[in-house]
């Protein structure tokens, strides 16, 4: 069995981030982490120094208004933004750190000191829009990171999964005129934050590059490993990626209790098998995983433990077989004109 160099990134400043008493993103997900980094085998992963993000990283995606907004937060123990998104004294260097962190993450796979990367962070960042904290997020990492390797790197094509519950409505909106960074995702839809219809396929040149594979409630590992096999793969093969990234939240799994998907701990492993495969595939291996949401801590454990086995040692069950998930002809009918499914 081929075992790959698997490196993360994780620092105590994560978890001093403080939305507030009884909010679900919280500390405790991350020293839930922290437990399984702590087992073996997964001790013995290098570790990747975490840093802080640049002001050029930040602004590649998002305003200085923005930035500024979210750094006068610093030294104030409560700065509310909105209904669902509230800041500390000590979230503004937590999430430059989480972004410039998945930067140093992405870094290192680039000089091939390792091949792969999950990054324990938090605050998550799918949210974040360029002008304004949401969804529990301040700055969109994924995005930093995806925008870093275009910019600095100079790669054609990046492509990032989101398989988070909730639509990615940030990074969607950074890279909708974008050709060179196709965004592709599965969630509960309707649900918040109400983008991520089938039909929201990109802008001009970037026409296709967005692929919205929306799942109603109550869809299980069957229906996401339809959507996988018929669009997601061959869309992501059709785009041949430089290197692939993840925004990978764990509130799909059928426990969590902020959303009503009901994917079970092994289909985590499989669409890390998924992933693993297309990077190996297109991008020379190339693939980071950052976390996002799971709001569950036992299931946010035995998922993260089954994703980190996964990439260090991929895993060969397929996903399925079968007729056509619930998400149903309109996504597969939206993409027809843009790829040949």
């Amino acid at each position: 069995m081929v075992v790959a160099r698997v490196g993360v990134v994780s620092d105590a400043r994560f978890r001093a981030h403080q939305p507030g008493p009884g909010h679900p993103e919280r500390p405790e997900r991350l020293e839930v982490i922290e437990k399984v980094l702590a087992r073996e085998p997964f001790v013995a992963l290098p570790r990747i120094s975490p840093r802080a993000a640049s002001q050029e990283e930040l602004g590649r995606v998002h305003s200085a208004a923005h930035i500024g907004a979210v750094a006068a937060s610093q030294g104030r123990p409560h700065t509310r933004y909105d209904a669902d998104t509230a800041a500390s004294a000590d979230t503004f260097e937590a999430a430059l750190f989480a972004a410039g962190s998945s930067v140093a993450l992405a870094e290192a796979v680039l000089a091939g000191d390792i091949e792969r990367g999950f990054a324990a962070l938090r605050p998550p960042g799918h949210h974040a829009e360029q002008d304004r904290p949401m969804g529990f997020c301040f700055f969109n990492n994924v995005a930093v990171v995806a925008r870093h390797l275009v910019a600095a790197h100079g790669l054609g094509r990046v492509l990032v999964i989101d398989w988070d519950v909730h639509h990615g409505n940030g990074t969607q909106h950074s890279f909708y005129d974008d050709e060179s960074v196709m965004y592709a995702s599965l969630h509960q839809y309707p649900f918040y934050p109400g983008t991520g219809a089938a039909g929201e396929t990109g802008n001009g040149r970037a026409a296709g590059g967005t692929v919205n594979l929306p799942m109603p409630a109550g869809a299980g590992d069957d229906d996401y490993y339809a959507a996988w096999r018929e669009v997601l793969l061959p869309v992501a093969r059709a785009f041949d990626p430089d290197f692939v990234l993840v925004s990978a939240g764990f509130d799909a799994h059928r426990d969590d209790p902020l959303a009503m998907v009901e994917l079970s701990t092994e289909a985590f492993g499989r669409m890390t098998d998924a992933v693993s495969g297309l990077a190996e595939e297109c991008a020379g291996g190339r693939l980071l995983l950052l976390l996002e949401g799971g709001y569950s801590l036992e299931a946010l454990e035995s998922s993260v433990t089954t994703v980190l086995e996964r990439l260090a040692a991929p895993g060969t069950a397929g996903l399925g077989s079968g007729e056509l998930g619930p998400w149903g002809e309109e996504a597969r009918s939206s993409l027809a004109s843009f790829w040949s499914l």
